[in-house]
């Protein structure tokens, strides 16, 4: 199974097209994920991402993700993350919230998202290949 990661922008706009997309795939949710990490700065950020299951017979699994543009206190949530919980609970289902290291820790973006594949691997909130 390929596992990877489409990568939306930061905004508003961004986070409501992966609610769009939790509507229009509910058929095909597989989990939602809030991942949360802290900059160099020492602010929290947080990344919203949902996995869907492969369509027919294909062996692609697409994880979008908006990526570290959501400020992050836990007492008091972003708006954008209230909306992306909401969009999520709709569907019966609860996002999972995992703590990361910040995309900067890594030299790209791709090595980034490998760490988290073996994450959500090694937890089983996606299946093995």
């Amino acid at each position: 199974m390929i596992q990877q990661f489409i990568e939306l922008g930061q905004g508003y706009g961004d986070v409501y097209e992966l609610i769009e997309l939790i509507d229009t795939n509910k058929h095909r949710f597989h989990q939602a994920f809030i991942f949360t990490a802290t900059t160099d700065e020492g602010s929290n950020v947080a990344s919203l991402a949902v996995a869907f299951k492969p369509t027919g017979d294909s062996k692609f699994m697409p994880i979008y993700i908006c990526r570290e543009g959501i400020p992050y206190n836990e007492e008091k949530l972003a708006q954008r993350i209230t909306i992306f919980t909401e969009a999520v609970n709709a569907v019966n289902r609860k996002p999972v919230t995992v703590e990361l290291k910040h995309s900067s820790a890594f030299e790209e973006p791709a090595l980034f998202y490998q760490h988290i594949i073996g994450i959500l691997r090694m937890n089983n909130y996606l299946p093995q290949l």
